[in-house]
C-alpha cells in the first residue's frame, strides 16, 4: 500500500541544512514533513564531523569578510557573506538545552565547534519538538510539478515493505547534501548527487560545478577524513625523507604528486599541545582509527593517502536565485551542500567552517521562505501534477538491464583520479566526459528499476549526471581558479571571472553568467 500526504512544506533530507529548514518551517506556523533517505540524525557528513562555524565577533565580521572575499578570487558576495555571520551568531545559542556546550577556557560556551554525532542528535529531537513530521528511511526518488511549473510536491519510495509514497507540497526545500562521487568518504553514503538531478528535471540550474575537486588526507585504509590536524603536518617519502610540502592552498596537488610517484608517509608531532587536548571532543572520530589500530598519531609516522570529497566540501550545487535561497523553479528551494555555496565561498573551499554556517543559514533561510510561500499560495494538493523523473525510473526506450555497479565505477574512475581530476588538462576532460556521456546515455535509454533497485538506478543517474556536469564546466573554464587547475591552462584569466551555470541531462550546456547579472543575486 502507497503512502500519500499533503502538507505545507516538505524537506527533502535530513542532515544539518535539512533540519534548520524544517526547524524554521515550522516555527513560521507551516506544517513540515521531513523525509530522509537514511536515519535524521545519523547520515550525512555532519554526523561523522565535529563541525566548525563561522563564529566571529561582531567587532571582527569587517576583516573576516575582506579576507573571504579576497580568497574567494571574484566569485563571493560579501552581503550574503555577512548575512551567513550574523545568523551563525544568533543561531547556535538557541540550541541550549538540546546541545551540551563544552566550555572555553574563561569557562563561557564553546560556540564555535560542536560535535557532529550530538549535534545531529540534538537537531532531531528539536525538529520533533517543534511538530516536524520525521520519515525516516524515505528516499525521495523524483519531483512533482503542476503545469505552471511551480513545484508539486515529491515522490519516492519507503525502504522498509518498499512501499512508493507521494507528498503534495506547497514548497519543497532541497537537502540531499553535496555529491560525494561514490568515493566512499565516511558518511557520504547518502550523498549520491540525488537532489541536484532531481533539480534540474525540474528545471533548475547548477553553478560552481567545475569547483568539484577538493581532497582530503587520511591515514591510508581508512575512510576517515578530519582535516584539522594535518596543516600542521610534515610528509615524507617512502625513504623516511621529509619532503617540502608546506600548508596552504597548494599543499594538495603537491601531496597528490607525491602519491603518484609512491607512498607517502606523515607525522603530527607538530600538532599544538592545546589542540591535541580537544581532538577527542571537537573531532572525536578523528582519533578512533588510530586508536584502533595502534598508533600514536602524535608521534608515530603513518601512511597516508587523500580522500575526494567531491561536492561535499567544493563547492557546485543547485543555483539558488533569491535571498530565501529558492531556485529559478517556483517553490523549489535547495540549501546546504545541495547548493552552491559560491556566493559565501567563492572559488575555493568552505572548509567546515563556512559549510556548516552555509548549512545553518541557508537552511533557515530556505525554511522560512517556503513556509510563506506555502501559506500564501493556499492549497493546491488536488491540483495535476506531473512526475519530473526520468533516468532510471521511465526510460524513453525499451527497458533492459543496465549495469548500474559499473556506471557508478565508471564514475569513480573519471571523478576521483588525482590525474584526472586534480590535474585538469582539455584532452582527459573530453575523454571522461565522453565516456560519462555513454554511461548517461545507456542508463536514459534502458534502466528501469523496481523496489531498492529503482533508488539504486536513481543514484547511479545522479552521480553520472553530477559528473557530467563537472567535467563539462571544468572544461569550459579554460583558466587555473582558485581548487580548479587546468595543467593546460595555468593562472587566471579576467574573461572568466564570474560564475558559471550548468544543466542538461541528455545534452549537457555551461554558461557563464555576466558580472553584472552576479551582483543581482545581491
Amino acid at each position: 500500500m502507497s503512502l500519500t500526504l499533503a502538507t505545507d512544506v516538505l524537506v527533502i533530507g535530513g542532515g544539518l541544512a535539512g533540519t534548520w529548514a524544517a526547524i524554521a518551517a515550522a516555527r513560521e506556523g507551516a506544517e513540515v514533513v521531513l523525509a530522509d533517505k537514511g536515519y535524521c540524525g545519523t547520515s550525512g557528513v555532519t554526523a561523522t564531523a565535529g563541525p566548525g562555524h563561522w563564529w566571529v565577533p561582531p567587532e571582527a565580521r569587517e576583516a573576516a569578510v575582506a579576507d573571504r572575499l579576497t580568497r574567494s578570487l571574484g566569485l563571493g558576495d560579501p552581503d550574503w557573506m555577512r548575512r551567513i555571520l550574523d545568523l551563525t551568531w544568533i543561531s547556535l545559542p538557541t540550541l541550549r538545552g538540546y546541545y551540551d556546550f563544552s566550555t572555553d577556557d574563561q569557562g563561557q560556551p564553546f560556540y564555535r565547534g560542536l560535535r557532529g554525532p550530538e549535534y545531529m542528535r540534538a537537531m532531531r529531537k528539536l525538529a520533533l519538538d517543534q511538530g516536524v513530521r520525521i520519515l525516516d528511511h524515505h528516499p525521495a526518488l523524483e519531483l512533482l510539478r503542476h503545469g505552471d511549473g511551480s513545484i508539486a510536491g515529491a515522490a519516492g519510495l519507503a525502504l522498509r515493505g518498499e512501499r512508493p509514497w507521494t507528498i503534495r507540497a506547497g514548497a519543497v526545500v532541497l537537502a540531499t547534501g553535496g555529491c560525494a562521487f561514490a568515493s566512499r568518504l565516511l558518511g557520504s553514503a547518502t550523498n549520491t548527487g540525488d537532489g541536484l538531478l532531481m533539480g534540474v528535471e525540474a528545471g533548475a540550474d547548477l553553478s560552481g560545478m567545475e569547483f568539484s575537486n577538493y581532497y582530503t588526507p587520511a591515514m591510508a585504509g581508512t575512510n576517515m577524513a578530519r582535516s584539522m590536524a594535518y596543516s600542521f603536518a610534515r610528509w615524507f617519502d617512502a625513504d623516511d625523507r621529509e619532503l617540502d610540502i608546506p600548508p596552504g592552498p597548494d599543499v594538495t596537488p603537491n601531496l597528490a604528486r607525491a602519491l603518484l610517484l609512491g607512498p607517502l608517509y606523515c607525522r603530527l608531532d607538530r600538532v599544538p599541545e592545546d589542540i591535541r587536548r580537544v581532538m577527542p571532543q571537537v573531532q572525536p572520530n578523528f582519533v578512533l582509527p588510530f586508536a584502533r589500530w595502534g598508533v600514536d598519531a602524535y608521534r608515530d609516522r603513518f601512511e597516508v593517502t587523500l580522500h575526494p570529497e567531491g561536492t561535499v566540501r567544493g563547492i557546485g550545487g543547485l543555483r539558488v536565485v533569491d535571498e530565501a535561497c529558492q531556485t529559478q523553479v517556483p517553490g523549489l528551494f535547495a540549501v546546504g551542500d545541495a547548493a552552491s555555496r559560491e556566493l559565501v565561498t567563492g572559488a575555493i573551499s568552505g572548509g567546515g567552517a563556512v559549510n556548516s554556517s552555509w548549512a545553518l543559514s541557508s537552511g533557515q533561510w530556505a525554511g522560512a521562505g517556503a513556509a510563506r510561500l506555502a501559506r500564501g499560495q493556499g492549497a493546491r494538493a488536488e491540483d495535476l501534477a506531473v512526475a519530473t523523473g526520468r533516468a532510471g525510473l521511465r526510460p524513453h526506450r525499451a527497458a533492459r538491464p543496465v549495469d548500474v555497479r559499473a556506471a557508478v565505477q565508471t564514475v569513480r574512475d573519471e571523478l576521483n583520479a588525482y590525474d584526472l581530476n586534480i590535474f585538469r588538462r582539455g584532452p582527459a576532460l573530453v575523454r571522461s566526459a565522453e565516456r560519462l556521456d555513454d554511461v548517461w546515455t545507456d542508463l536514459a535509454a534502458h534502466a528501469r528499476g523496481e523496489g531498492r533497485a529503482s533508488l539504486r538506478a536513481r543514484e547511479a543517474a545522479a552521480l553520472v549526471a553530477a559528473g557530467r556536469w563537472s567535467k563539462a564546466s571544468a572544461l569550459a573554464r579554460r583558466e587555473s581558479r582558485g581548487m580548479h587547475r587546468r595543467e593546460d591552462a595555468p593562472g587566471l584569466d579576467p574573461r572568466f571571472a564570474s560564475r558559471q551555470r550548468a544543466a542538461g541531462l541528455d545534452r549537457v550546456w555551461t554558461a557563464f553568467e555576466p558580472v553584472a547579472a552576479q551582483a543581482e543575486v545581491a
